[in-house]
């Protein structure tokens, strides 16, 4: 089964009405204020450790890291002769594609896209990040988004295998309360979305594939 029908199925299991589905994850929420962290209710602001199933693979495969640091090491070797044989126009391809990854960083820090959000724990999305690992320990959501609004789903604890099975809707924002968005308006290719409260404050959740599904429902919706 494909990551997207697993999603699909997922979405009909839950009864969500869904236009779009990717997983996603945050960055690392800082440290609130003492003053804000109280007045939560003292919530979780990390996701819980790795299963011990996960970790005993870890531990199984250290033997085997030299070996795999190895051949990306001969990965990268091999493609920089290829580079180095690569015609003008690859070549052009090649430069323009940094040139455009340059202008994409800069835009990112420039508008504090590098922040998992705004900054304003007294705003909604601060409050809502307050609560994120409350809903669920895991360290994913699956993010669906529809004409209902947007919908959480993730496994209440978190897990190593079987999340799209485990996951049960964890949290809702109606179209009144949130929105999705493209920061760049699809200018550049990008795993970053943002969830825009209709306060004006904001959250970075980062896509597991770059111009997902919900990029391009954001940008249907805002065309």
């Amino acid at each position: 089964m494909t990551r997207r029908s697993k999603q699909s199925e997922a979405a009909d299991r839950l009864g969500v009405r869904a236009e779009a589905g990717e997983w996603c994850w945050i960055g690392e929420i800082p440290q609130p204020p003492a003053d804000i962290l109280q007045a939560a209710g003292d919530p979780r602001t990390r996701p819980a450790r790795r299963p011990p199933l996960a970790l005993t693979g870890t531990v199984l495969a250290a033997p085997f890291l030299p070996v795999l640091w190895l051949l990306m090491l001969l990965a990268r070797a091999e493609e920089a002769v290829e580079r180095f044989l690569d015609t003008k126009e690859e070549k052009e391809r090649h430069r323009a594609k940094r040139e455009d990854e340059r202008r994409r960083d800069a835009a990112v820090e420039q508008r504090g896209l590098d922040n998992v959000f705004d900054g304003d724990w007294n705003g909604a999305a601060g409050q809502f990040l307050l609560r994120w690992y409350s809903h669920s320990t895991h360290h994913e959501r699956l993010l669906f988004a529809g004409q209902d609004g947007i919908v959480f789903a993730a496994p209440p604890r978190r897990v190593s295998m079987g999340r799209d099975k485990r996951a049960q809707v964890v949290a809702r924002l109606s179209p009144e309360e949130a929105t999705l968005e493209d920061p760049f308006g699809g200018e550049f290719e990008t795993q970053i979305m943002l969830i825009r409260f209709r306060d004006g404050s904001w959250l970075r959740v980062d896509t597991e594939e770059a111009r997902s599904e919900l990029h391009m429902h954001a940008l249907r919706n805002t065309s």
